[in-house]
This record gives structure tokens, C-alpha cells and sequence, in this order.
């Protein structure tokens, strides 16, 4: 099941570095690509079928071509590494293993959006991953694939490591460019959007750390060997970072549209021995619960997962066996979007709030049924009516479990205590 293009360099010892990486095909992909025109770049990779790897999964090229033409202003790319989502884990192994494929992945996008500056917008506790980044970035500088003069060609590129605060708000791409630019990280209204007006007022093009790092593959090999994995409208490859109550948690390079049941027990070992599977989280904390008889029908892809009212997300799979407490499982999800709340819309602020008070007083056997009812019709009315998507991505998970294990918090109102429970 487990392929190898992005992760074909994880295990070779030294990687990171840049001799290491040079000897196993690192920044061959330049004479190609500057051998072509920008525009030819950005058709290559539309017709590879990229999608964003940051979760949304909008196509890569076709977001490059939004960006204006014949403009007299700077433009500038964007990396997010801001990678804050609980359960993920996929791209600190690119920025520890291999980060001269993303650098690689950088001078490739630049140079099909005429930029000139990037700018890596980078976890804050992420202390390792950015020593190890910048590292190699300074590598890259000496050996001149950065800087004035891109492997000799008539090219300037500078890339900068900006490093956050620990703010997951700063993941949502406007959010990211206020920080960048010194202000609080608070996603901005839009339109306008950062392709026309982003990061200094200026075009920004803003994609996920595995998104950039595809593209070294894509141009070495070209589009029909990656759409030689996955499936038709998901092609390619994912870093699915499996964790939760498996035998074998870790990141794992598969194929698209491989079932998510058969990679639980094929791949990450199956639950451990005498438990049984209660629910499954397919691609971080955000995106709402499956059941055992939902994840049967499962594969992993961006459709079969709309189909199932959930979301593809970041790739972060969580298995959830018979003794979780889906209650408290909510009450932490419910604490961590309240914490990370930048407080700048009243539904995010005071909603979610609301919120963790109910599921604290259920969880306290105070609550009654009403209660209940109460939280699913706050899930209602805090959904959607925010700048960005942070609450949302609290309503739409709170609500899957409110609605297919409804009868767990049912019990801490009849009983004081979760029925299901054997931690």
C-alpha cells in the first residue's frame, strides 16, 4: 500500500542535508524548469491534478492562475507551515527529513508566478523543524540555488523563515498574513482575496508545505505519473499521519482511494487486541466523526469523503476504540477551538465558550436534555457566521458526535456517567 515520492528520501540517513539530498536527485528538476516558460509551469501542474494539501484541497495550478496579469506590483509566495491542527503531524517530517525538496518546491512555484520572495510561515513550537529549515535554506544560499542568481540562471529569489507565536488562527491564509506583516494574527474579511490583494497589499499565492513539496516529483516525472496514483478527481499521493488507538501509529505515503478501514488494520496494525473500533476522525480534529458502519464504505479521498458528510482535512486519522468517552473527547475539542479563538467575531468568542460550559455541566451530571438540544442549537447558529472557518471547525465536529453517539451524553444526564466508558 505505502509508496514513496514525497517520503523517497525520509529514511536515507542525512537527507536534510544538502550534499546528501543533491546525490539523490535534489534540484535536478531546475534545468527543466527554467528551460520552460512561467505559464507552461503552471499548466504542467494543473494538468497533474494537484490539489491543496493544507485541507481544502483546491487545485494547486488553478489557484496560481488567479493571480492577475500584467501587474506592476511585487508578488510574493507564502509557504504555510503553520500545521496547529490536532491529529496532524505530516509536514514537520518534510521540514526534519527532507527540507531541500520544499525549497526545491519553492524555487519551482516562484518561478511559475514570477515571484520573487517566499516566505515560510512556520509553527511556533515548532523549534527543531525550523532550526533544521533554516539550515537548510542557509545551504541552499551558499550552494546558489538561492539568492541573486538561481543555479546561474537570471533569477532572484530570497526565501525567509517566519516563525509564529503558537496561535492556530495564524493556519487560516489571511491570519497568516497579518502576522507575517507585525499585526495580530486575525483573518481578514474577503474579497478581496490574497491572489489579488495579499501579503503588503501585494498578489500573494498562499499553499500548503506538502502542496509545494509535490512539485519536484511532478516535474521530474511529469503530470500522468502522478495521476498514476489516487483516483480520477484525487490523483496523487498523501502523508497521512495515523495516530489514536492502533498498533503502528505514524505517517504513512499512500495512494488516494484506498479504504480507510483497510489502512487502519493493513497499515497502522488494527486496533489493539481485544478492543473494538467506536469511531474514526479522518483528517484532524475539525472534521466530523465516522461511525464503524460509516468508515466501511470509506475511502480515502476528497469525494468519498463529502459523500459521507466529512471532510479529507489534513490527513490526520485518529482511531477512536470502545473506551473513549466520546463526552470528554468533546469537552477537550470544545476547549482547544475557545483557547484558540482570536476573539475578533462574537459567535467564535462567546459561543464557543457557551459551549465548554454546557459540556462541563453534563460532565458534572448537571446537565438534562435540554442541554443537549442547547448545544446542537448552538452548533446551529455559530456555524458560518464568522470571518473564517476557526468556529466551524469546532460546530461541524461537536455536531457529528451530538448526533451519532447523542446517547453517551444521554447518559451523564440519566446517570451522571458515561455508560460506555473503561479508561
Amino acid at each position: 500500500m505505502q509508496v514513496k515520492l514525497l517520503s523517497a528520501r525520509f529514511d536515507i540517513p542525512d537527507a536534510h542535508k544538502i550534499e546528501v539530498a543533491k546525490e539523490h536527485g535534489a534540484y535536478a528538476t531546475l534545468d527543466k524548469v527554467f528551460a520552460m516558460q512561467p505559464e507552461e509551469v503552471i499548466e504542467l501542474v494543473k494538468a497533474s491534478g494537484l490539489r491543496g494539501r493544507g485541507g481544502a484541497g483546491f487545485p494547486t495550478g488553478l489557484k496560481w492562475s488567479f493571480l492577475p496579469k500584467n501587474i506592476d506590483k511585487p508578488v510574493y509566495l507564502a509557504v504555510n507551515s503553520d500545521e496547529s491542527e490536532p491529529a496532524t503531524f505530516k509536514d514537520r517530517y518534510i521540514l526534519v527529513r527532507d527540507p531541500h525538496m520544499l525549497i526545491e518546491g519553492i524555487i519551482i512555484c516562484c518561478y511559475a508566478i514570477k515571484s520573487q520572495a517566499a516566505y515560510i510561515y512556520i509553527r511556533g513550537e515548532y523549534t527543531t523543524q525550523v532550526k533544521a529549515l533554516q539550515a537548510a535554506i542557509d545551504e541552499a544560499y551558499a550552494a546558489g540555488y538561492l539568492g541573486e542568481s538561481i543555479a546561474g540562471r537570471d533569477y532572484k529569489l530570497d526565501v525567509t523563515v517566519h516563525r509564529g507565536a503558537g496561535a492556530y488562527v495564524c493556519g487560516e491564509e489571511t491570519a497568516l498574513l497579518e502576522s507575517i506583516e507585525g499585526r495580530k494574527g486575525q483573518p481578514r474579511s474577503k474579497p478581496p482575496f490574497p491572489a489579488v490583494e495579499g501579503l503588503y497589499g501585494c498578489p500573494t499565492i498562499i499553499n500548503n508545505v506538502q502542496s509545494i513539496a509535490s512539485l519536484p516529483f511532478i516535474l521530474a516525472n511529469g503530470p500522468d505519473a502522478y495521476k498514476a496514483y489516487g483516483t480520477e478527481k484525487s490523483p496523487g499521493t498523501h502523508l497521512f499521519g495515523i495516530s489514536g488507538l492502533v498498533k503502528k501509529p505514524g505517517m504513512y505515503e499512500l495512494p488516494l482511494g484506498l479504504p480507510i478501514l483497510e489502512v487502519i488494520d493493513k497499515v497502522a496494525g488494527g486496533l489493539r487486541d481485544g478492543r473494538k473500533l467506536k469511531g474514526v476522525i479522518p483528517g484532524g480534529s475539525s472534521t466530523p466523526v465516522l461511525t464503524p458502519e460509516e468508515a466501511q464504505t470509506v475511502t480515502l479521498d476528497y469525494e468519498s469523503m463529502a459523500a459521507h458528510k466529512t471532510m479529507f482535512g489534513s490527513g490526520g486519522i485518529v482511531v477512536l476504540d470502545d473506551t473513549v468517552d466520546m463526552v470528554k473527547l468533546v469537552e477537550n475539542l470544545i476547549y482547544f477551538y475557545h483557547h484558540e479563538s482570536c476573539g475578533q467575531c462574537t459567535p467564535c468568542r462567546e459561543g464557543l465558550g457557551w459551549m465548554l460550559k454546557i459540556v462541563k455541566k453534563i460532565i458534572r451530571g448537571e446537565g438534562t436534555t435540554a442541554d443537549i438540544d442547547l448545544l446542537t442549537e448552538l452548533c446551529d447558529n455559530i456555524e458560518m457566521k464568522t470571518v473564517c472557518v476557526l468556529s466551524a471547525a469546532c460546530t461541524m465536529s461537536t455536531r457529528s458526535y451530538l448526533n451519532k453517539f447523542r446517547h453517551e451524553f444521554e447518559a451523564y444526564v440519566s446517570g451522571g456517567a458515561s455508560s460506555q466508558t473503561a479508561m
